[in-house]
């Protein structure tokens, strides 16, 4: 039996079922046409936070920041970097906290930049803090064995 997993597109939302084995060759949305995974984190609004969060059955790593803190944008480029080795098995997002106040305050964001790992729609880790994507990369792998 072929195992297969719910996966949200970042670009339309639709929620796709991809075989588990074809994670890696590049699945598109069966609604959109567009590819399921650039190997960048997708921005995270209210509006679809919640979606990535219920649908997605693989890990979900989000960051978040604002565009006034200095931390955050030392650790953007970390993030992507990171995202281009952690897709497709994670998907990544980012919030802006300053946009997105109210998902900041529902999930008790008190310090940025802040990391939270969610597994089956509920979260697994939190870090704060800065880290370079190396560091990143071994936070996720050592919260997901």
């Amino acid at each position: 039996m072929v195992s297969s997993l719910h996966v949200v597109c970042p670009h339309c939302t639709a929620v796709n079922r991809i075989p588990e084995e074809r994670l890696t060759a590049g699945p598109k949305c069966g609604k959109c046409g567009r590819l399921l995974f650039a190997g960048k984190p997708i921005d995270l609004s209210q509006a679809n936070f919640q979606k990535h969060l219920q649908k997605n059955e693989i890990p979900f790593l989000v960051d978040f920041w604002a565009p006034w803190c200095g931390p955050c944008k030392m650790m953007g480029p970390a993030f992507a970097e990171a995202a281009t080795q952690l897709e497709p098995r994670l998907r990544l997002g980012k919030v802006n906290t300053e946009v997105e106040q109210n998902l900041g305050a529902e999930l008790n964001i008190r310090s940025i930049p802040t990391m939270v790992l969610f597994l089956n729609g509920v979260e697994k880790a939190r870090q704060s803090g800065a880290m370079n994507s190396a560091g990143i990369i071994q936070w996720v792998q050592g919260h997901l064995r």
